[in-house]
């Protein structure tokens, strides 16, 4: 039984050997045939990748060969191109060559012909040096005296010659810039309203009865004094007929002074303490009514956007005149006329208005530093942020600075215009009869001068010159440099015309 298991066992192991032998001979000569068959396989890849490759390398090789001969061809016609180069390089260079000869040759040539004309000039320096040695003993006069006496005479001819040509340009100028400049002043005045002068130093306020002077005086006359004291203005109580007069120089208190006197020959309480409520009270209302005059001229105008202060130094100018004329109204009126002319050339109206208005707002400052108004003027306008160019114009219409656009001129030309229209202002007569001998002592200091007239209200003078001591060219010399000591020294309203007279007279008697 064993036995036969074991035999059982064996045959079962020999079976199992068999089979595992068998089927690794099976494995075996299958691997060998995949083995072949991929080697088979890798050598056919291989031979292709190599055709590929070759294939590669060769169309590599040709490109490359095209570029090394695109190259070559490149670098040669480079090369021929340097070459051609130094061959005209070699050209200049024997051509600067030869020109450098021909330089060095025309050189030794000029320094033998400069050598010649120096030893031709000391020849003719001496013989020059003879000749002036012959002509100062024919003369009579050395070199340097015969020099002065040519230079005089030159001097003189080119002053006679500058002399008719500035004439002759002025006369030109005038010709075709005073026609224009006519038209449009004209223009402007004939469409602007005018108003005449008026009284600027006192003030006539009229009573019903005479019996009113009494208790305006008081007892004692302390309510005169009162009033006085309290306004700052002197009232004057005389035999006129119901009229008492109020004299003072500032038009505000003049105001202040009648309108309080009105109110308290109304009321019929006249005495110290009720004098100096009043003066208070209508002190109030007319700075109120400075306010409200400024601002119904900027509206009246169609001026904006002034500064407060500005409208009530505006307002301030009723107040105030300048040789009889109102400020106001002359402020109101160079305004129009700066509207208008600056229409006429083509400007700005409203800056000119604007500007026209604010020219003379240095004439009412409420403190007096001791400025002229224009540059004060200026200086306000700067202060509550006017325009550059309106505060150019506000401080050069007197000339005080320079003018730095056309707005300037044009309000200095309308100034002038408003200021020396006929009826504009009045002068007191001794300050114009001073105003007239000035003109005339200023033309007679000069050399020459005979007499001197000043005529149309100071507006011309006429300036007599002896014929002996001035010719006929010196006359315009001489009208020139006294319109200007005249513009540089005087204050006149308006221009002045200087003419100069010159005049030969032959007399001879008849025996």
């Amino acid at each position: 039984m064993e036995m036969t298991i074991i035999i059982s066992i064996v045959t079962f192991i020999i079976g199992g050997l068999l089979t595992w032998m068998s089927i690794h001979f099976f494995f075996k000569s299958k691997y060998k045939s995949l083995l072949s068959e991929a080697e088979k396989e890798a050598e056919v890849i291989r031979k292709n990748k190599l055709l590929e490759v070759k294939e590669k390398f060769l169309h590599l090789k040709a490109d490359l060969e095209k570029q090394v001969s695109a190259r070559n061809s490149k670098i040669q016609s480079v090369e021929a191109k340097l070459k051609q180069k130094e061959l005209t390089i070699n050209q200049r260079h024997e051509e600067l060559q030869r020109r450098n000869s021909e330089m060095d040759t025309i050189k030794e040539n000029l320094n033998m012909q400069l050598d010649l004309v120096e030893k031709k000039k000391q020849d003719l320096d001496k013989l020059r040096q003879k000749e002036v040695e012959h002509l100062e003993v024919l003369s009579g006069l050395s070199a340097d005296e015969a020099k002065e006496r040519l230079i005089e005479s030159l001097k003189d001819e080119a002053k006679s010659q500058a002399s008719s040509y500035i004439s002759e340009i002025v006369e030109e100028a005038k010709m075709t810039a005073n026609k224009e400049a006519k038209k449009i002043v004209i223009q402007s005045i004939q469409r602007v309203a005018t108003e005449t002068a008026i009284e600027n130093s006192i003030t006539v306020f009229h009573i019903e009865s005479d019996e009113i002077k009494g208790r305006i005086i008081g007892r004692e006359g302390r309510n005169i004094r009162a009033l006085e004291a309290a306004t700052g203005i002197e009232i004057v109580v005389d035999d006129t007929p119901e009229a008492i007069v109020l004299s003072g120089f500032d038009p505000v208190r003049r105001e202040v002074a009648r309108l309080a006197l009105h109110q308290l020959v109304q009321d019929g309480r006249i005495h110290p303490a009720r004098i100096e409520e009043v003066v208070a009270k209508v002190r109030k209302q007319v700075e109120e009514e400075v306010i409200e005059t400024g601002k119904r001229t900027t509206i009246d105008l169609g001026i904006h956007g002034l500064h407060p202060e500005l409208i009530r130094l505006i307002g301030k100018m009723k107040y105030r005149s300048s040789y009889g004329q109102n400020l106001l109204q002359h402020a109101r009126e160079t305004a129009n006329l700066c509207a208008v002319m600056a229409s006429e050339l083509g400007l700005n109206p409203k800056k000119a208005k604007r500007a026209g208005l604010l020219h003379d707002i240095g004439k009412v400052p409420d403190d007096e530093p001791e400025l002229p108004h224009a540059i004060l003027g200026m200086k306000l306008c700067e202060k509550y942020k006017e325009k550059p160019d309106i505060c150019n114009a506000v401080g050069s219409h007197h000339d005080e600075i320079e003018m730095q656009s056309l707005l300037a001129p044009i309000v200095q030309v309308c100034d002038a215009i408003s200021g020396a229209r006929p009826g504009a202002r009045r002068e007191i007569v001794e300050a114009y009869i001073k105003r007239l001998n000035d003109l005339e002592q200023l033309a007679l200091s000069y050399p020459g001068v005979v007499k001197t007239y000043a005529i149309q209200a100071g507006r011309e003078l006429r300036v007599i010159v002896g014929a002996d001591k001035i010719d006929d060219k010196d006359t315009e010399n001489l009208s020139n440099e006294i319109a200007k000591k005249i513009q540089d020294e005087m204050t006149y309203p308006g221009q002045v015309k200087i003419t100069v007279i010159r005049e030969t007279r032959a007399v001879s008697y008849a025996k």
